[in-house]
């Protein structure tokens, strides 16, 4: 799934600004060019290059491929610079989570990182908040495994499975565990609703 997102850079946050230069240093650094990395992800040269020169903010699912293929996770792309977490158990204060991807340039979605201190993960855990009105008609799809667990608001989950769409309406308390290859989206029935999110990849 591609597509532009937003053309208000004044919406981004700094770490989006940032996330393209950071993917071409990291793939430059991997040793591939544009036209490998599209090979490997299933992305096109163009959408790539609109990526890195910050002309497209893609969506979390995007992101997980590119950091499968070039073997780094989506702290090493989202979060602020922070000191590696060599200690087995990582804590991160409510303080010291930041918003790293706005709603206003990502499809609507607003992401913030639970576990940024902690590198190498297995695990992505974040807090998503689902807007009420998704502009473009997209659906995420990607490698691995995801866990939605619903804290705030009325969520409309929509799969589709076997060409076929279903919706469920998760309210708070519930909870959806699923393939993230299937693809998948959701939306806050009144107001915006928050869920925590763990994108688990091996």
């Amino acid at each position: 799934m591609t597509g532009k997102i937003s053309d208000k850079k004044e919406d981004a946050s700094n770490i989006e600004l940032q996330l393209g230069i950071r993917i071409s240093r990291l793939r430059i650094a991997r040793g591939f060019t544009q036209d490998q990395l599209a090979t490997q992800t299933g992305f096109t040269k163009g959408y790539l290059s609109k990526i890195e020169n910050a002309k497209v903010i893609p969506p979390i699912g995007t992101l997980v491929k590119i950091c499968k293929v070039l073997q780094t996770d989506l702290t090493e792309l989202l979060e602020p610079d922070v000191e590696d977490e060599d200690s087995p158990v990582c804590v991160v204060r409510s303080w010291q989570r930041e918003s790293v991807i706005k709603g206003a340039s990502s499809f609507g979605y607003d992401y913030a990182a639970l576990a940024n201190k902690r590198r190498d993960k297995k695990m992505e855990p974040f807090i998503m908040v689902f807007p009420s009105k998704i502009e473009r008609d997209v659906r995420f799809e990607h490698e691995g495994e995801e866990f939605f667990f619903v804290l705030e608001g009325e969520v409309e989950f929509e799969a589709v499975i076997d060409g076929k769409a279903i919706t469920w309406i998760l309210a708070p308390g519930d909870s959806v565990y699923f393939d993230s290859r299937t693809p998948h989206r959701g939306r806050s029935l009144s107001g915006e609703s928050r869920v925590l999110v763990v994108i688990y990849r091996a």
